[in-house]
This record gives C-alpha cells, sequence and structure tokens, in this order.
C-alpha cells in the first residue's frame, strides 16, 4: 500500500520553505489511486452478494469463484479482492514485476518480465489460459486488471517467436508510439489479449476492475484489453506499423501472423453480454485528489486535464508557457497522461526526466517557480527514478558543474543531468500504475 506520506525530497525541493506542502500534494495524488482503496471504493460485499457498479454477484450461485490478477497493481488488488470474498472458498492466479512476500491463501504467483515480455512472461500467459480454460459458465471469473499487463502475461499466437514481439515492442518505444498504438498491434499477436481471456473462459461470468495507466481510459487499451472488446482491425494494426514506418523492422514471420490472425471480438460479440469491465482508477482521480489538496493548503489550483500526450520535449513548452501568465500566486496547477520520446541518443531516462529537462530549459531564470513530472508507478522507464523537480535556478546550478542542459537532452541523457544535481525523484514502486503527473507551482 502506498503510505499516507511519500519522502519526494531533491536538492531543488529540500531548502523550499513549501516543500512539505508539496510533498502533501504529491502524496494526495497517489494515495487517492492506491490499488485495494480503489477496488473497495466500487465493489462492496453485502452478505452473500458482491455488488459493483450497477451489477449483484450471488455469490452462493457459482461452483468456482476464482480471480486472476495481472499488472503492477495486482497484488494490492488481489489481497482486496481477497478480502470481500472471505469466507467464501476462492483461489486465484497473481502476475507482477515485483515479489510477493505472501500471498492470500489458496492464490498461486508469478513473475513477468517489464516493459518487454521475457520467458517469464509467456510462463504467465501459459498458466493464465491454463487457469481459466477449467470453467464453466456455472463460475464467476474476477480479473483484476493493471497497467504493465500486456508485458507481463503473454500467450503469442502459434508461430510467433519472443524475440519476434520483442523486437516489435523495442522499435515502438524507440520510435514514440502510444501505449494505445502499441496495444492495438499486441492484440492482434496475442491469445490472451484483445478479448481473448474472457474468450477462453467458456461461457463464465467475467468481473473485470481495471486500473487505467491509459490516456483517457479506452479499456480495450490497458493491458490490451483481455476481457473487452477490440473496436480496432487488422488494418488499423497494420496503418500503425507504415506511420512509423516499422515494416522493415519486424520479422516476416510476425508480418504473416498479423495479416492472417483471426478477428478479434467486437462489442456486439455475445461474449460480453457475460462480461463486465469497471474501471476503478485513473489518472483523472489522482489529478482531482492532488487539486483538493492544493485548495485545502491555500494555493490556487486549475486542473490542466489528464489528456496530455506527444513529444516529452514538445509538452514542455506547451506546459510552460503558463508560467508565462498573470496567474494569482500561490498557485499550483496539476496535469497528467502519457508523454512519449523518440530516441535519438544513448543516454538514459524515461519520458518524466525528459519531460522535466526540457522544461528546465524553457524555465532558465524564472524567479520562484518549480516544475514536477514523475510516473505514478514509481518507475520512469527503465530507471530507478519516478521523474525529477526543476526550478529556474536548475540550469544556473549545472552551468556551475560545467553540464550543457541541452546536449544531455539531445542525447535523451535526463537521468545523468538529474543525478548530478541530486533533483531525481526517488520513491521506489508504488504499487499502482495510472500513467504521468506533473505540477507547475508559482509561489
Amino acid at each position: 500500500m502506498i503510505p499516507e506520506m511519500q519522502n519526494f525530497s531533491t536538492r531543488a525541493l529540500q531548502s523550499h520553505p513549501r516543500k512539505n506542502d508539496v510533498e502533501q500534494i504529491l502524496s494526495a495524488c497517489l494515495n487517492a489511486v492506491e490499488p485495494s482503496a480503489a477496488v473497495r471504493r466500487f465493489v462492496q460485499r453485502e452478505g452473500d452478494f458482491l455488488l459493483a457498479d450497477n451489477q449483484r454477484y450471488n455469490l452462493k450461485e457459482f461452483d468456482q469463484i476464482v480471480a486472476l490478477a495481472f499488472g503492477k497493481a495486482a497484488f494490492a488488488m488481489t489481497r482486496a479482492v481477497a478480502d470481500l470474498l472471505a469466507p467464501f472458498p476462492a483461489r486465484g492466479l497473481t502476475v507482477s514485476k515485483q515479489a510477493l512476500d505472501s500471498a492470500p491463501s489458496g492464490f498461486a504467483y508469478l513473475l513477468g518480465g517489464h516493459p518487454l515480455p521475457t520467458q517469464a512472461s509467456l510462463k504467465a500467459g501459459a498458466a493464465a489460459l491454463d487457469f481459466v480454460s477449467g470453467l464453466t459458465e456455472r463460475d464467476l471469473l474476477i480479473c483484476l486488471i493493471s497497467g504493465g499487463g500486456s508485458a507481463l502475461m503473454s500467450a503469442p499466437r502459434n508461430g510467433l517467436r519472443l524475440a519476434d514481439l520483442q523486437a516489435l515492442t523495442q522499435s515502438l518505444l524507440a520510435c514514440g508510439a502510444r501505449v494505445d498504438e502499441i496495444n492495438a498491434l499486441r492484440r492482434r499477436l496475442d491469445r490472451v489479449k484483445g478479448g481473448g481471456l474472457a474468450q477462453a473462459a467458456n461461457g463464465a461470468r467475467v468481473l473485470s476492475l481495471i486500473l487505467s495507466d491509459v490516456v483517457n481510459n479506452p479499456l480495450e487499451a490497458v493491458a490490451s484489453g483481455p476481457t473487452a472488446p477490440d473496436p480496432t482491425s487488422t488494418a488499423d494494426a497494420l496503418a500503425i506499423l507504415e506511420k512509423y514506418n516499422l515494416q522493415k523492422n519486424i520479422s516476416p514471420a510476425l508480418l504473416r501472423i498479423l495479416q492472417g490472425a483471426p478477428e478479434t471480438p467486437k462489442l456486439n460479440d455475445r461474449l460480453f453480454e457475460r462480461a463486465q469491465n469497471l474501471l476503478v482508477g485513473s489518472n483523472a482521480l489522482a489529478v482531482q485528489a492532488g487539486a483538493d489538496a492544493v485548495r485545502a493548503l491555500g494555493f490556487h489550483v486549475r486542473s490542466l486535464g489528464s489528456a496530455w500526450q506527444g513529444e516529452a520535449r514538445q509538452v514542455a513548452k506547451e506546459l510552460c508557457g503558463h508560467f508565462q501568465r498573470d496567474l494569482p500566486r500561490p498557485f499550483c496547477l496539476i496535469g497528467g497522461g502519457e508523454t512519449t520520446v523518440t530516441l535519438r541518443g544513448d543516454g538514459r531516462g524515461g519520458r518524466n526526466q525528459e519531460l522535466a529537462l526540457a522544461a528546465a530549459i524553457e524555465m532558465d531564470g524564472l524567479p520562484n517557480v518549480l516544475f514536477l513530472s514523475l510516473a505514478s508507478d514509481g518507475e520512469d522507464g527503465s530507471t530507478d527514478a519516478a521523474g525529477a523537480v526543476v526550478s529556474g535556478e536548475t540550469l544556473q546550478r549545472g552551468r556551475q558543474l560545467g553540464l550543457d542542459a541541452r546536449a544531455f537532452l539531445d542525447r535523451n541523457d535526463s537521468y545523468s543531468y538529474f543525478a548530478a544535481l541530486d533533483d531525481l525523484i526517488k520513491i521506489g514502486a508504488t504499487g499502482t500504475n495510472v500513467n504521468d503527473l506533473f505540477f507547475l507551482f508559482g509561489f
């Protein structure tokens, strides 16, 4: 579970007179999307009935009640559902990125690979299909789905090698493709994605509780929609390859499988008459919680929305334009989404660190301002940082150390720049995942 108060301190923030306020605001955002609390907010237990939004499930009517959890929030969601179901006998399988100290009775767990699928991901995908294949129409399958599930659990279509999937994923990440575009391709190539898991459950009732890590929360894109209808087609997937000129980067076998894969189930498929997909947490919820905390602390507040996408350095320019406006102080502008980074160099970093470094360049010399960007899961790219904190003095501090911020940005080496300034946000894995958050402060 996410602690009530995180330590977000960096060199730029450590001595700031409103450090505690800033940390309280960031903690409020993350606490609002703590996975077990998110589940309990939308699912309640009344005697023999499980209530999920407008649906009632009589637990006595089912021969088996099973739970399958996958994604970065899998463990916390698993514990919440196990508590809700007790003392009804239930069993489950949990697939996540981090090892679990102890699992609820009757629940097994597996580790998967992330951000690229690995052999562990294939093992998890095979286990998931085996887990649901024994179900019937008299059973209830509760799926607990969160971001990261696409890579952590994979069952490639026959003839598709793991190396082919890894190469495709790596190419898509490097060219700056959005997560919804990446997952549109994954749905065509994987037997558990694009409604595949619901198909494999032999008509069992399906209740999916979904913590979204995708901008605007399209359910088919979260973990590639294993229990949701797929609105995209093979033609859409091929158009994404063409958009990023990736045809030459993928194997002929992958292209043949992509072109010949069976169509995924659509919205009008009878399969979904027995499936409920319920969104229990999102970036918008985190932004709203942050705005409430800002208001309570006496700041002027404005939400910038949760749908920010695009190249990180370009988004930074647009965001920092707000610092030029005549806003009442102190103020805090909060927004979220998921930017992308087109790799041009060989440095280290992630989209939040790149966004922060580009923002620092735009803010150079501005007095009494702060900009923070962080990944809600605590893991930005393949680094141990969640993001970074910058001020109008960041570039001057860098120049004193002989660092050229633009050169670091050009080679996508934001991690090294902020490591030298001790301005990386390092809070560790949070156990939740609802995209990225950014904060613009004026004092």
